[in-house]
């Protein structure tokens, strides 16, 4: 490449250091760039291709220049998954992910970690809107799962995540959360399975999972129960004819 091409290589590597600067992912365009380093946008193109062969950015035309691997088509399958999948599936799969994810988190979490565990908890907590609860809520699981430090285990993880964040499911656990009247008995559970890491104990973790997982499923259970408008109420008696 000639020299402005090196030029412009290194000051585009530079800058994909500073990522605060792309909120959305995606880098200014080659005319923004251009005018940036004052090169030309041949030699920002060329830069480009040298950064999207090692991975480090993607390109799609018409949309723009993004930081990362190019996905595959795998959010599209997942996407598939949601019209078929019922809250007893995504509980079951949870119950046997979870608690494993905590109590790998408790055998390599490190200290900075717990204490953004913590906080996220207490975002958790700060109003009382569901999308703003599920929001964080989710934010608290995934940095669990982050911290258990199985990429494999993640992957699976950000499949469940995914799917939760369907609008038929999140409107379900909505209703399931409002039987919390006070919301005392999840931050409790929270707490217990972050100190539980925070005390390095993957037994005493996996169990607060569970249990935590476990009183969700139980109110779910009772929330689409009473969704079921012609549900026959046991304690009448039947009609003869």
């Amino acid at each position: 490449m000639p020299e402005n091409s090196h030029y412009a290589l290194e000051r585009l590597r530079e800058l994909l250091r500073v990522t605060t600067l792309f909120t959305d992912g995606k880098l200014p365009t080659e005319r923004a760039l251009s005018e940036r380093f004052g090169v030309g946008r041949r030699e920002i193109r060329r830069a480009l291709e040298v950064l999207e062969a090692e991975g480090l950015i993607w390109r799609k035309q018409g949309a723009g220049t993004f930081l990362g691997q190019k996905p595959d088509n795998w959010s599209d399958q997942v996407a598939s998954l949601v019209p078929g999948t019922n809250f007893m599936e995504i509980m079951e799969v949870r119950l046997r992910i979870e608690p494993q994810l905590a109590q790998l988190a408790a055998m390599r979490a490190k200290d900075s970690d717990i204490e953004r565990m913590r906080g996220l908890r207490d975002k958790i907590y700060e109003r009382t809107d569901a999308d703003w609860r599920e929001l964080w809520d989710g934010a608290l699981h995934r940095l669990i799962a982050q911290t258990a430090g199985n990429q494999l285990f993640l992957s699976l993880f950000d499949i469940i995540n995914r799917i939760r964040q369907d609008p038929a499911w999140q409107s379900v656990r909505d209703k399931a959360r409002k039987l919390d009247k006070k919301l005392s008995e999840s931050r409790d559970q929270h707490t217990e399975i972050i100190e539980a890491i925070a005390s390095r104990d993957p037994a005493r973790a996996g169990e607060a999972m569970r249990d935590h997982l476990l009183t969700l499923q139980e109110r779910l259970i009772r929330q689409t129960s009473m969704d079921i408008p012609d549900r026959q109420d046991p304690t009448k008696e039947t009609k003869t004819i």
